[in-house]
C-alpha cells in the first residue's frame, strides 16, 4: 500500500525479484485528483543515487529539485538502487569500481521500464550526479524507455588518484597553499600539457573507454542530452585544466551531427551543485530544457504551480568529486 505525504508517495519497484525504494513527487495538477492514464505527454524525471547517498542528494539537493519539476507539472521520482539508501541489498564493497563498469546500469534501465509501465508514462529522464551521471549513460544507452539523459558534472576517467598515498594528499595540499609549491605545481601541468600534445587527440590511458562508447551511443540515438560542469581548480569554463585531457571536447567530436546535446557551466557553484547558486542554476536550466523538448500538454501546464521551494543547506565548498568519490 503506498504511503502518501502531501505531494509526496513512496513507493516501491518489485520486478524481475529486485526490490527498490523511492519517492514520487505528483505534479501539482495531480494533487487533488486521480491520475489521467492514457495521454500523451507523460514524461517522468527519474533521480538516481551519486555513489553512496542516499536519494535526497548533498543538502536535499535532489528533493529541492524533484519538487521544483513537479511545480511545473512533471513527474520526478527519486530512487535508490540496490544496497544504496533505503534499498535492502548486499553493497558491493568496490562500490566506485561497480559504477565505474556500469554495474549499476541494467538494473536501472530495466526499473526505468518498470516505472514507465507502473505511472503510465510515454517515458523517462535519467539525472546523474557525478557517479551516478555514469550509471545514467548505462542505462539510457541500453534502454528504449529513456527519452533523455540530465548529466551533473560527470568524470569520464577511471579515477585511479584516490588510490593516492597520504603523503601524495599532503603534497598536493601543500602546492596549493605555498608560493614554491604553486610554481612546482604550474611547472608540473606544462610537463603533463607536453605529454597531452605528443599523444594527440586520443584519450589518456586512465580514460573510462567503456563510459565513452555508452555516450556515442546515447548520441547516436538522437536523445536530448544536456551536461553541466561546475568551475574547477585552475580550469576556465568549460577548458579542463593545464596538462588535463579535455573530455568535454571529446564527447563532442564522438557526437554526430543528429544528436541534442547540450554543454552548460555553472557558476558560483561547486561539483556538488548543492548550494543556493547551484540548485537554482540547475532548476532553472532542466526547466528550460524540459519544457523544450518534453513539453506538456496545454491542459496540464495551464494549471501547474510555480511557486519557489525553499530547502535549507549548508553553503560550502565540498571539493571537486570529493563528497562524491
Amino acid at each position: 500500500m503506498p504511503v502518501a505525504i502531501g505531494s509526496r508517495e513512496l513507493f516501491t519497484l518489485d520486478g524481475q525479484g529486485v526490490l527498490l525504494e523511492g519517492t514520487y513527487h505528483r505534479p501539482r495538477n495531480l494533487m487533488n485528483c486521480a491520475p489521467v492514464r492514457g495521454k500523451s505527454g507523460r514524461v517522468g524525471v527519474l533521480f538516481v543515487n551519486t555513489l553512496f547517498l542516499p536519494r535526497t542528494g548533498t543538502g536535499d539537493a535532489a528533493v529541492y529539485w524533484a519538487e521544483s519539476f513537479a511545480d511545473r507539472g512533471y513527474h520526478a521520482f527519486r530512487m535508490d538502487l540496490p544496497g544504496l539508501g533505503d534499498s535492502d541489498a548486499p553493497l558491493n564493497t568496490a562500490l566506485l569500481d561497480f559504477i565505474n563498469a556500469g554495474g549499476y546500469g541494467a538494473i536501472a534501465s530495466a526499473k526505468v521500464k518498470e516505472l514507465a509501465a507502473r505511472f503510465d508514462l510515454d517515458g523517462v529522464v535519467i539525472v546523474g550526479q557525478c557517479a551516478g551521471g555514469i550509471t545514467a549513460l548505462h542505462a539510457a544507452a541500453a534502454s528504449e524507455t529513456c527519452k533523455g539523459v540530465v548529466l551533473l558534472d560527470p568524470y569520464f576517467f577511471l579515477p585511479q588518484q584516490l588510490k593516492k598515498s597520504k603523503a601524495w594528499k599532503r603534497l598536493v595540499r601543500w602546492a596549493a597553499s605555498s608560493a614554491v609549491g604553486g610554481a612546482l605545481s604550474k611547472t608540473y601541468d606544462r610537463m603533463k600539457d607536453i605529454q597531452l600534445s605528443l599523444r594527440g587527440k586520443r584519450p589518456p590511458g586512465n580514460a573510462n573507454f567503456a563510459l565513452l562508447r555508452r555516450w556515442s551511443e546515447v548520441a547516436a540515438k538522437g536523445l536530448p542530452v544536456i551536461l553541466f560542469k561546475a568551475p574547477g581548480r585552475k580550469s576556465p569554463g568549460t577548458k579542463p585544466r593545464v596538462g588535463e585531457f579535455d573530455y568535454i571536447q571529446h564527447l563532442l567530436n564522438l557526437s554526430d551531427r543528429k544528436n541534442q546535446v547540450e554543454i552548460q557551466l555553472i557558476e558560483s557553484t561547486d561539483h556538488s551543485f548543492a548550494n543556493r547558486a547551484g540548485r537554482s542554476a540547475i532548476r532553472d536550466h532542466v526547466q528550460h530544457w524540459l519544457e523544450v523538448h518534453f513539453p506538456l500538454p496545454r491542459s496540464i501546464e495551464s494549471i501547474a504551480v510555480t511557486s519557489e521551494v525553499v530547502v535549507t543547506v549548508n553553503e560550502m565548498d565540498y571539493g571537486n568529486h570529493a563528497e562524491c568519490l
